[in-house]
């Protein structure tokens, strides 16, 4: 598979990812549907313009996509501690987990030849 598809795959996992969050709370969570879009838009946007062979945008995806690892790696830590604690974060702390590795995933795939 390409980085270019790689990176749309990616982008549309994002989107999922947010929505899922989202409708698993939506009077909490509409920072998970706007991040999941966002984050998600922009990763078709990289993979389509690396498809057009605008190669700058793979090293932009790269970059983007290690600072989406320091924050799931935050976000998901912090949710699991919640958990830890008792609170019912389980589902959101999964969702967090699973981006988290769809990122290095990504990561390692664009550092990849």
């Amino acid at each position: 598979m390409t980085h270019s598809r790689w990176l749309c795959g990616f982008g549309i996992f994002l989107i999922l990812c947010g929505l899922a969050g989202y409708l698993s709370n939506p009077a909490a969570a509409k920072t998970a549907l706007i991040s999941g879009s966002l984050f998600g838009g922009l990763s078709i946007l990289w993979g389509v313009l690396l498809g057009k062979g605008l190669g700058f945008a793979k090293w932009v995806a790269l970059v983007m996509t290690i600072l989406l690892c320091g924050v799931f790696g935050w976000r998901s830590t912090a949710s699991w501690q919640a958990v830890s604690e008792g609170q019912p974060k389980a589902f959101a702390a999964s969702l967090i987990t699973l981006m988290l590795l769809g990122s290095i995933a990504t990561v390692v795939k664009l550092l990849r030849r």
